[in-house]
């Protein structure tokens, strides 16, 4: 969904689960439910920050010391997914992050959503939180992650219409979110309150900030 452009200034993609939807309380517990099929101990937030990659199978490969088979990770997925939907609800948005997308906004700065959560189900999240007039566009995942991130990153990046690459910072709480923007030319900051440790996130060698306020000064900073 386009809502406007902008020709100047860094323009901003953020991503959604981790980063600006504090939605990890819901993530572990439904991790652990997925987990309680598969009678697996339940994991901490710290643990699961120290163990967490991407795709989702070499995750539960470190768990399980082997691959899941089709039948396992059938279950573990549905039981994750049913669980986590049902736990959204009662998440927020990460603190302060409504206000700086609404500055930017207001300051004539550009800036999108980008997630591998099913689209669907992102929008009806995203405006239910009243942010999604603050981006030019909200792009979920529609159909199969085939290509993961950095493909849905080319996609979103062509929408954008007129968007340099060497324009884009990406905000994340992953390393497959500086894969997808090195995918695509763009850099990235990484932010420390989502999926993975602050020592994982250091050894993907971009800027690592604690707080979404500093994500944005450094992505302006490197974009300057």
């Amino acid at each position: 969904m386009v809502k406007r452009s902008g020709k100047h200034g860094t323009h901003l993609v953020w991503d959604w689960n981790g980063t600006l939807f504090d939605d990890m309380a819901a993530v572990i517990a439904a991790t652990n439910a997925a987990f309680a099929e598969m009678d697996l101990p339940p994991l901490t937030l710290e643990r699961y920050r120290e163990l967490y990659c991407v795709p989702v199978t070499a995750f539960y490969e470190r768990l399980l010391g082997r691959l899941p088979s089709a039948g396992e990770w059938e279950v573990m997925d549905a039981a994750f997914h049913r669980h986590y939907w049902s736990g959204a609800d009662a998440c927020a948005l990460t603190l302060g992050a409504a206000e700086l997308l609404a500055a930017r906004r207001s300051a004539g700065l550009t800036q999108s959503l980008l997630s591998l959560a099913p689209h669907e189900q992102l929008v009806p999240v995203v405006r239910r939180h009243g942010i999604e007039e603050h981006f030019l566009r909200v792009d979920g995942r529609v159909g199969a992650a085939l290509g993961g991130k950095a493909e849905h990153m080319v996609r979103h990046l062509a929408a954008l219409e007129g968007v340099p690459a060497e324009r884009i910072v990406v905000i994340g709480d992953a390393a497959d979110d500086a894969v997808a923007a090195a995918h695509v030319g763009a850099r990235a900051v990484l932010y420390t309150g989502g999926s993975h440790s602050r020592a994982s996130l250091e050894r993907v060698g971009v800027p690592v900030v604690d707080t979404l306020e500093e994500a944005v000064r450094v992505a302006e900073e490197m974009s300057g």
